[in-house]
């Protein structure tokens, strides 16, 4: 059996194509060649071409035939019109912007992405929600449409944010890390750090993938979400991070609006919604399981970050920041100890239930 898989190189590809080959595939990896990776075997055939234009596709592939395409890179639209003659099975790697308030709290009422969001719930459906939100589920519909007309057996994926080694731009890690070296005192996150963004660990969204690849059947003609099963809020990331780091950060809570030391810690820079995917029909119809805890996943990441550390030219905007953090956490401490000056009486909580301390009494000692 011959597979292709296109991309490779990044976080998830090594991982794919270990799967395959110990499935018995003669594996060919096609990408535009800036780069490649020790963890792919020399035995995989490299093959050199563009993936974003039909036309270079077409070039680099010939008359080559696979039994399995599975697409990580490129354009993917274009790949599936280059390889709808050329492969009977497609699998195909997108993202999430496509889902309506993505990008865009307000595009939603009550404002937000609900929480969970489903593969059935709303889509971006004019440019008018956002240009690069229906270029992607303008993507996704013609990628679809190539096995509704019966070309190929497709399926699809919308990948969260993924993390591990080898991921070109981990940034919330960098974002941790870099203020552990520093040795800086606090972080400022956005409404607390309470937002829920959904993330996949590398390896995990390989397994996804795979287990696609094993049940071409089931998952033939369906979008799946996929994400780790268990997920963190963006304070329990800093947390985690700058535990493994061995140095305590203070979470400073701003209101969302004026957390931009944190914006970039939000996608497209956009507001501190939840972007929480629903996991249960990759679950349901591929029996998926994280392969590796999210908490060894984050670990892993930051160990390797620490061995191969990023280029201090491309910390400087992380840096860059200190200096309003560090005003932002000057005037909330103000402001808190402000609020903590009002005169808070709170009466003490009882539940609404009657708790009876005497028998056969009509009420109870609360009058409940």
């Amino acid at each position: 059996m011959k597979a292709l898989l296109i991309g490779g190189t990044g976080p998830t590809g090594p991982h794919i194509i270990r799967g395959l080959l110990s499935r018995g595939y003669d594996v060919t990896m096609l990408n535009r060649g800036s780069r490649d990776s020790d963890a792919i075997s020399p035995a995989v055939e490299r093959l050199r071409g563009d993936p974003h234009f039909p036309d270079t596709l077409e070039t680099c592939l010939g008359d080559r035939n696979f039994d399995l395409t599975i697409a990580t890179y490129g354009r993917i639209r274009y790949v599936a019109e280059v390889l709808n003659t050329r492969t009977d099975r497609l699998i195909t790697v997108g993202g999430t912007p496509s889902y309506r308030g993505f990008a865009d709290a307000g595009q939603n009422f009550p404002a937000g992405m609900p929480v969970p969001t489903r593969e059935t719930d709303g889509l971006v459906q004019s440019q008018d929600e956002g240009k690069f939100g229906f270029l992607v589920k303008a993507t996704e519909d013609a990628v679809m449409l190539q096995h509704a007309e019966g070309r190929m057996n497709v399926t699809h994926f919308r990948y969260p944010v993924v993390y591990g080694p080898s991921q070109l731009r981990t940034v919330i890690f960098e974002w941790v890390m870099q203020r552990c070296r520093d040795r800086r005192p606090h972080a400022i996150l956005p409404d607390g750090g309470l937002t829920l963004l959904t993330r996949g660990f590398s390896e995990n969204m390989a397994k996804a993938v795979l287990l696609a690849a094993d049940q071409p059947q089931v998952s033939a003609g369906k979008i799946y979400n996929c994400g780790d099963e268990r997920q963190f809020t963006l304070a329990q990331w800093v947390e985690i991070i700058a535990s493994e780091m061995d140095w305590p950060l203070e979470i400073v809570p701003v209101p969302d609006a004026y957390a931009s030391p944190a914006r970039e810690l939000i996608t497209f820079y956009g507001s501190s919604h939840h972007q929480l995917l629903d996991l249960d029909l990759i679950k349901r119809d591929l029996g998926y399981v994280d392969a590796v805890d999210p908490m060894e996943g984050i670990r892993r990441t930051v160990r390797w970050l620490i061995d191969n550390p990023t280029a201090p030219d491309k910390l400087t905007e992380i840096t860059a920041h200190y200096e309003i953090e560090d005003r932002l956490a000057e005037l909330y401490r103000g402001a808190a100890e402000a609020a903590a000056s009002l005169d808070h009486g709170v009466s003490d909580y009882h539940h609404a239930y009657a708790h009876p301390r005497e028998r056969n009494r009509a009420r109870d000692h609360r009058d409940r």
